[in-house]
């Protein structure tokens, strides 16, 4: 490791900056790799110590040609290795593959991955891809980076200094760690920092790594890549286990062709497209059907799930509807409910949190013995105490917004029932299984004709902006939502409205209120997707 320079030894002054550009987040994949020590840095500048690109010399290599990967930090390579050795090892229920068929599968799905790629580029290759890296000028003293190969700092600042063997100044970047200081050239930082949190997190690790033992920062790194292979066994065996399964594929029928004429629009082309790819999935396939319908809110993935529901019904199966929240499932029931209410043998029930004991109990014997044909409700659908007769399809809405536990259940259906997945924002690993083929996925990008499009206008909070809006919306006999990160302040805010508009009614909702209050205040405005507490009017 290269010799390390005190800052108080060199003779340009210490003047540090913070870049007063916006926050533009990135992602970093290496979360799991925090530290867990309890000892608190303390720091002062006096301690700063830096060297030339920061270890940039020495035994020590930063970066790695991509071209030159050994075969030990390939994933593909890793999780081929841990298909051979732990064959023998699995239990006779589980699906097993011989070395050649994982070596064909690997190189399938490499190959499915490039093409998923270059299509999410639009058919080019390299230039204007994401980058995962952070930009230095877009950090603000204070927040949290990555550094690859030393783990965890604080970025304090960027300042120009004359390196080494030149007279130039250039900008370097100033990070402080557990035991030091350190600070490399801003080009390098591009290259190699990464922020610590997610998008619209503030996170903070329990500590900082440290320069002169990077060690730990490696072991962590290490336990992160198992996780993360282990992980991705864990989904190949999943699907590997799902081509495996063998249903009777749904006959094709004239009541399939009336219940779409029942929609009152004409559908997209993109709709067109999903109608066509989520039938043959159920009538021409033998394989359980798991589909990705993504697409904008109101630009008809509903009503691709609503035809694929009628499929399976009509065959006397039941299916699952799965909304994260009780509003969302609350606007599925009534769609559905309304959908199917010319076929009387079809009974649709919603299960919710809001009903009694006894009609929960109800509607869980009627589940169980077959009764209920479409099940609208959250995760509770999920649980334990709620045996489903003849399962066979499964829709899940907005799967971004359940926990991991319910992932995992929802997983676990996943191998023996056909899935029907809608999202406007999939999650990444859904849409990176999408494009590598794991998954199949249906693009509705065609918005209806008459759809217009949203405004979106980012500004100053100012109370004069506020009640102009809102006035605006309320003069053409709209609705408005006044949305709130916390139940903490709704009140003041709701007393600010009051006055600014006396005749409107103004009601307050959140997932802490009484069930009364919540069913009459709350599905006023279940039309609309809001995700955090707010306040709404009507006039």
């Amino acid at each position: 490791m290269a010799s390390l320079i005190r800052v108080s030894d060199i003779s340009t002054p210490l003047v540090l900056k913070d870049s007063s550009s916006p926050r533009l987040w990135t992602l970093f994949g290496l979360r799991c790799l925090t530290c867990h020590f309890k000892t608190k840095p303390s720091l002062s500048l006096a301690k700063a110590v830096y060297t030339q690109g920061l270890f940039a010399s020495g035994p020590v290599k930063f970066s790695k040609p991509r071209d030159k990967i050994d075969q030990d930090d390939d994933p593909i390579f890793v999780l081929n290795d841990r298909i051979r050795r732990d064959y023998n090892e699995r239990d006779a229920s589980r699906t097993v593959m011989d070395s050649d068929e994982a070596e064909k599968y690997i190189q399938l799905v490499k190959e499915q991955q490039q093409r998923g790629l270059q299509k999410l580029k639009g058919g080019g290759v390299g230039g204007g891809g994401f980058s995962y890296k952070v930009d230095p000028y877009t950090l603000r003293s204070g927040d949290y980076v990555v550094h690859k190969k030393v783990g965890i700092g604080r970025f304090v600042g960027i300042k120009f200094d004359v390196p080494k063997g030149s007279t130039e100044p250039i900008e370097y970047v100033f990070i402080e760690y557990a035991d030091d200081m350190a600070k490399l050239p801003v080009k390098q930082a591009s290259r190699l920092l990464y922020r610590y949190n997610l998008p619209n997190e503030s996170k903070r690790p329990r500590t900082l790594s440290k320069l002169s033992d990077t060690s730990v920062w490696e072991r962590r790194k290490t336990k992160g890549k198992v996780a993360i292979q282990k992980m991705v066994v864990d989904l190949m065996e999943l699907y590997l286990h799902r081509l495996k399964q063998r249903r009777p594929p749904y006959p094709k029928s004239l009541a399939m062709a009336e219940f779409a004429a029942q929609f009152p629009y004409e559908p997209t082309p993109d709709q067109k497209q999903a109608f066509v790819d989520v039938e043959k999935d159920l009538t021409e396939r033998e394989t359980p059907m798991d589909r990705l319908i993504c697409g904008d809110v109101g630009f008809g993935k509903t009503e691709v799930a609503l035809r694929a529901i009628f499929c399976v019904v009509s065959d006397r199966k039941q299916a699952m509807v799965l909304a994260p929240t009780i509003v969302l499932a609350k606007q599925h029931f009534d769609v559905i409910s309304e959908r199917f209410s010319m076929y009387r043998d079809i009974n649709v029930g919603l299960l919710s949190r809001f009903q009694s004991k006894a009609e929960k109990e109800q509607y869980l014997d009627m589940i169980k013995n077959g009764r209920l044909d479409i099940i609208v409700g959250t995760h509770s659908l999920l649980g334990s105490r709620v045996v489903y007769n003849n399962l066979g399809l499964l829709v899940v809405d907005e799967e971004q917004r359940f926990g991991v536990k319910q992932k995992e259940k929802i997983a676990s259906f996943k191998t023996s029932v056909d899935v029907l997945t809608l999202s406007a924002t999939p999650i990444p690993r859904t849409l990176y299984l999408a494009l590598t083929g794991f998954r199949d996925a249906s693009l509705i990008a065609t918005p209806p004709p008459e759809r217009v499009p949203i405004k979106t206008h980012l500004s100053a909070y100012s109370k004069e902006k506020v009640i102009s809006a809102i006035k605006y919306e309320l003069d053409r006999g709209g609705q408005v939502f006044h949305v709130l990160p916390r139940i903490k302040g709704l009140e003041e805010v709701m007393e600010f409205l009051e006055q600014s508009f006396p005749n409107v009614e103004i009601a307050i909702a959140h997932g802490q209120v009484v069930t009364f209050f919540f069913l009459s205040g709350f599905f006023l405005f279940y039309n609309v997707y809001v995700y955090s507490g707010f306040v709404g009017y009507e006039s």
